[in-house]
């Protein structure tokens, strides 16, 4: 198993939440792994110290996939 050092559970916590914004733009449907994302939010709330962790990250992935400021 990998060791997590440094920068690392920043770029966990942004990648988990760059995942669920893509998930959460995904229309409706058969293919949108709703599952993925519940499961992934659980962790994310886990791994963040606070929701205010938690939407910080999640409105820099917006801002991300989305190119600007909501």
């Amino acid at each position: 198993m990998a060791q997590i050092t440094d920068r690392d559970p920043h770029l966990v916590k942004k990648a988990l939440c760059l995942s669920i914004a893509v998930i959460e733009q995904q229309p409706d449907g058969p293919f949108r792994p709703d599952c993925d994302a519940a499961d992934m939010k659980d962790l994310a709330n886990r791994l963040m110290a606070n929701d205010a962790e938690l939407a910080h990250y999640l409105r820099s992935a917006r801002i991300i996939l989305s190119g600007k400021p909501e």
